[in-house]
């Protein structure tokens, strides 16, 4: 009986860690910047580095239209549809809604064919729910100021490397 026991406690914890395989597997150390706003570094492939704004409150990833215009001449991005979005201050703007190849939360969370809005002029890029929903479950954490993703994809494609090139 104490045999059985035993088998059957170390199937169950191999079941469980099986079955969590990948969950809060990665973790990113957040800056904070002004008090409650905090970035983490990232790269997108077709550009380079890139620091992402975290913004649990907006749905896509943004970018900006020149970040955009390096990833035409790459062939990294391409269009998908318009959409009307709701800003922070009530008001309406369409904005096109790109794929990009792929992209990094930080440098071990990959992912590919990720949907971005473009928004005018040089704003900064966001990291937006879209993503982060990619690596659900995750923790946003203030202390310490990190964000612990799941289910990431790490960097296994040479080309995503070689194609993350650094801005100028």
């Amino acid at each position: 009986m104490r045999k059985f026991a035993s088998l059957l406690f170390m199937l169950f914890v191999g079941a469980t860690s099986s079955a969590n395989g990948g969950q809060f597997s990665t973790t990113i150390e957040m800056q904070a910047r002004n008090g409650t706003t905090f970035y983490v570094p990232g790269l997108i492939t077709g550009l380079g580095a890139v620091d992402w704004m975290v913004d649990t409150g907006s749905g896509y990833m943004t970018i900006n239209e020149d970040i955009l215009a390096l990833l035409k001449v790459k062939g990294a991005a391409r269009f998908v549809k318009n959409l009307r979005g709701r800003l922070a201050d009530g008001s309406e703007l369409d904005v096109p809604i790109y794929s990009v190849d792929a992209l990094s939360i930080g440098d071990a969370c990959w992912l590919r064919d990720v949907e971005v809005a473009v928004f005018p002029g040089s704003t900064r890029p966001i990291l937006g729910l879209n993503a982060l929903q990619r690596t659900a479950p995750f923790i946003f954490s203030f202390e310490p100021p990190e964000l612990v993703l799941s289910h990431c994809d790490g960097v296994t494609d040479v080309v995503a490397i070689s194609q993350a090139a650094p801005t100028e």
